[in-house]
C-alpha cells in the first residue's frame, strides 16, 4: 500500500527536536520558525510537558465521556483562568476543524437561524461546514456545497451591515488574524462591528482562534485586542503542543443539553494532560509576554528591509509580504540556512515559532533573511 499523495513534502526527514530547533536523520540543524502550521507553541519535547505526558500514560491514557474525567475540569479551570474568560465553558474535542465545526453547529442550535457570515480569505478546515465556510473552492467538494454561508469582504462594515439586514444571520465567523489568508489582522473596529451587530441581531460571533489564539500574539486571544467578547472561540493547535486535542469555550448565555454535541476521543487523558502542561508552561515562562516581546522585535527589525512590500501580523504571528521577484526567500531559507517558515499565496513568508523562542533565534533568522535578499 501506498500513501494517498495529497501533500507536497520536502524531503527532509526529521527525527528530533529540542525547543526551537529539530534534526535530520542525517544529523543536521534546523531552526524551526513555523512549529508544523503553530502547533508546537512551547517548544519541541519540552520536558515539563514530555514528564505530564509520560506520567499521565502510566496511570491511563483513554476513557470515553460516560466517566468523570477529573482532567477535564482542571483544564477547564486553568483555561478560563489564563484566557480570563472564566465563566465560559468547555467543550473538548480533536482538531481546529472539528472545533469550528461545533461552534457553528451550537450557534444554530442557540437561535434556530442558518446563515453564515465568513469573510474572503478565511480558513476554517476541511470537513463539512468549516470547509464550506473556508474561502477556497478548490477544497469544497459537491456534498459540501451550500447555500448557508455567505462570504463578504474583508473589513466591509457596510456590507457586513447589509448581510445582517437581508438575511437570518446565525454566526459570523472570523479569524483574529487570518493565517493562510496571508496574515492579514482583523481591524478592532470591524471586531467591535462584528459584535455590536451580533448583539442587534440575537447572531453568535464566533472567534476562530486556531492558529492566531493560545498566547502566540502576546494576548490570550487576538480577538482580545478589540476589547470585547465573542460567543464562541474555537482552538486547536497550540493546545496540545503537538497532541491532537481542539476545543470550544462558550458564552454562559448559551445553554448546554445532553446529546447536543458529542465526541469519542476528546477529553480524553492524555490529552487533556497535554493541554494542561502548555498552560502551566506558558504561566510559568510568562510565554505570552515573550510573545509579544520577540515577536515586536522581529517586526520592527523585518520593517527595516526595504525589499519587503509589508510586514503584518502581531507577536509571533507574522508576514512578510514579498515582492514576485523574491519568490525564492522561503526555498532558501530551508535548504540554504537550514530554517523552516510557512507560506501564504502568492508571496507571504509566514513565521510561526513557539511562543518561548528566544532574541538569539531571531537575530539567526533575520541574519538569513538579509543574506537571502542581498544579491539582487
Amino acid at each position: 500500500m501506498k500513501l494517498f499523495d495529497v501533500y507536497p513534502i520536502n524531503p527532509i526527514n526529521v527525527v528530533k527536536g529540542v525547543g526551537s530547533l529539530v534534526y535530520d536523520d542525517k544529523g543536521t540543524e534546523y531552526l524551526d520558525l513555523y512549529g508544523g502550521h503553530a502547533v508546537i507553541s512551547i517548544g519541541h519535547t519540552n520536558p515539563y510537558y514530555v514528564k505530564r505526558l509520560e506520567d499521565q500514560l502510566h496511570q491511563i491514557g483513554f476513557y470515553s465521556n460516560s466517566i468523570e474525567i477529573p482532567l477535564q475540569t482542571q483544564l477547564a479551570e486553568k483555561l478560563g483562568h489564563i484566557s480570563g474568560k472564566e465563566d465560559y465553558q468547555l467543550f473538548l474535542c480533536n482538531s481546529g476543524a472539528e472545533a469550528n465545526e461545533n461552534a457553528l453547529k451550537l450557534a444554530s442550535f442557540y437561535n434556530g437561524k442558518r446563515k453564515i457570515i465568513a469573510f474572503k480569505k478565511a480558513f476554517h478546515g476541511r470537513t463539512s461546514l468549516a470547509v464550506a465556510a473556508t474561502d477556497n473552492p478548490k477544497i469544497i467538494a459537491p456534498v459540501n456545497e451550500t447555500d448557508n454561508v455567505i462570504f463578504l469582504p474583508w473589513n466591509d462594515e457596510t456590507a457586513l451591515e447589509d448581510a445582517f439586514k437581508n438575511n437570518e444571520v446565525s454566526s459570523v465567523i472570523i479569524e483574529g488574524i487570518q493565517g493562510v489568508g496571508g496574515i492579514q489582522v482583523a481591524p478592532v473596529s470591524f471586531l467591535q462591528k462584528i459584535r455590536s451587530l451580533c448583539d442587534e441581531y440575537n447572531a453568535v460571533f464566533i472567534a476562530d482562534s486556531v492558529q492566531c489564539g493560545y498566547g502566540r500574539t502576546g494576548k490570550f486571544f487576538s480577538h482580545d485586542f478589540a476589547g470585547i467578547n465573542a460567543d464562541i472561540y474555537s482552538m486547536a493547535k497550540g493546545m496540545g503542543n503537538g497532541f491532537p486535542i481542539g476545543g470550544i469555550i462558550i458564552s454562559p448565555k448559551i445553554a448546554p443539553a445532553y446529546g447536543m454535541l458529542g465526541t469519542t476521543f476528546g477529553g480524553n487523558h492524555l490529552a487533556c494532560a497535554a493541554g494542561l502542561a502548555v498552560l502551566e508552561v506558558i504561566e510559568r515562562d510568562n510565554l505570552m509576554q515573550n510573545a509579544a516581546e520577540v515577536g515586536s522585535y522581529l517586526i520592527e527589525e523585518l520593517k527595516k528591509f526595504n525589499k519587503v512590500k509589508e510586514v503584518r501580523g502581531r507577536g509571533l504571528m507574522i508576514g512578510i509580504d514579498l515582492p514576485e521577484e523574491l519568490s525564492n526567500v522561503k526555498k532558501d531559507l530551508l535548504f540554504k540556512h537550514k530554517i523552516f517558515t510557512g507560506e501564504a499565496k502568492p508571496n507571504v513568508v509566514r513565521l510561526l515559532p513557539a511562543l518561548n523562542l528566544t532574541k538569539t533565534h531571531a537575530d539567526r533568522f533575520l541574519e538569513a533573511f538579509a543574506t537571502t535578499l542581498r544579491p539582487l
